[in-house]
């Protein structure tokens, strides 16, 4: 074989040989031999040698069916509880199709009868390939698995920047913004007690209005960056976000609470704020929803929040585009605690989202169907509408 002009050397297989008679040994080592393999093969007939020698790196398991106190089910059964992905042939002077059956079931890769040796090598060389692709698949795997939990962590992390982020900014905006505005409001209102000329006081009283609205948009980004609200806890805040949101909207709000005093884990209160937040926003941008329902419960160590509204519903394609971030970034963010969120819509039929979060060890058990998903932020974007 030769790569780029130079020529590489044959790769040596390494076979262990199952096997009670030294002059089988002999015709199946000769019988690769014949077909051009390279093989290293050692003979074991002991169980307890054979079972040691599992634990060896091997290429391939050649194994005869009737040993000394055993059968070569055995070692093939010896092969699957070490979860070995190694090829194992069946090579006997005779055996029934029953057992040949039974033997593939189990996960043999062929078998073969020792008076029609011809098919051996293409065997092994076929049930070689065949379990380096399986261990391929299976490294893939595993690294598909660790790239989503890294995946998983990094959008933990972000979420915990954005938040921690958001009350920076709201601090500042308090400290400095606030205070500034607040100081030119009181300038202000000394300037119009102390100006005589109905021009100077008419632009007083328009420049006041103007700090007034400037004042009020400070305390509503503060309060969507950081919901000091929460301070009072999660029913306090959301009695106060759908009073808001009804007000704002127009929109018919009710909130149903189990118990308005919940005690829950740090982290847990703003994952559900958030979670409602970013439902009321599209609820009053793309559901044409005349009422929406806000149901927070606990019960059995799982908190849950739902959001049902009756408006024209998410179609399926508009939560399968690629640009769906509104509800990926839900279920990122209810991952951060644990959680999942389930979002059922049907066009003309309302949408309803439910986040759940188990608060205990033993919560996950109290649930008949649980679906794990995860979720992100709020603002401008939509349920799975690019």
């Amino acid at each position: 074989m030769t790569i780029s002009g130079v020529e590489q050397a044959p790769r040596v297989l390494r076979v262990l040989h199952v096997e009670d008679s030294e002059l089988d040994h002999q015709l199946i080592a000769t019988q690769l031999a014949r077909a051009g393999l390279n093989v290293e093969m050692r003979r074991l007939d002991a169980l307890p040698a054979v079972l040691a020698a599992l634990d060896e790196r091997w290429d391939a398991v050649i194994s005869d069916f009737n040993l000394p106190g055993y059968s070569g089910l055995e070692v093939l059964d010896a092969l699957k509880a070490r979860a070995l992905p190694l090829p194992f042939i069946l090579v006997s002077g005779e055996i029934g199709e029953d057992i040949a059956v039974a033997a593939m079931r189990n996960g043999a890769s062929d078998y073969l009868l020792k008076n029609n040796l011809n098919r051996l090598a293409p065997a092994l060389l076929h049930a070689i390939d065949a379990a380096e692709n399986e261990r391929a698949r299976l490294a893939a795997d595993q690294e598909l698995v660790k790239s989503k939990q890294r995946l998983h962590q990094l959008a933990g992390h972000l979420q915990t920047s954005v938040e921690l982020e958001r009350a920076a900014i709201a601090r500042e905006i308090h400290d400095d913004v606030g205070g500034s505005l607040t100081a030119l409001k009181f300038d202000l209102a000394w300037i119009d007690r102390h100006a005589t000329e109905p021009a100077v006081r008419q632009r007083v009283s328009a420049a006041l209005e103007t700090v007034n609205s400037a004042i009020d948009a400070s305390q509503r980004i503060m309060h969507n960056l950081r919901p000091a609200i929460l301070e009072q806890g999660l029913v306090a805040a959301l009695q106060w976000m759908t009073a808001r949101f009804e007000r704002r909207t127009g929109i018919e709000a009710g909130l149903r609470v189990g118990d308005e005093r919940l005690e829950l884990p740090p982290g847990v209160p703003l994952v559900a704020y958030r979670t409602a937040q970013e439902a009321l926003t599209n609820v009053s941008k793309h559901a044409g929803a005349k009422r929406v329902d806000i149901e927070l419960s606990l019960d059995s160590g799982v908190l849950t929040l739902e959001i049902r509204d009756d408006g024209r519903g998410i179609a399926a394609g508009d939560l399968a585009k690629e640009r769906s971030f509104g509800i990926r970034g839900l279920h990122e963010r209810a991952a951060t605690v644990g959680g999942w969120v389930d979002l059922s819509s049907s066009p003309g039929g309302g949408t309803s989202l439910i986040l759940t979060v188990p608060l205990a060890a033993d919560a996950i058990d109290a649930l008949d169907d649980a679906t794990d998903f995860g979720a992100d932020d709020t603002g401008t974007s939509i349920w799975g509408r690019a």
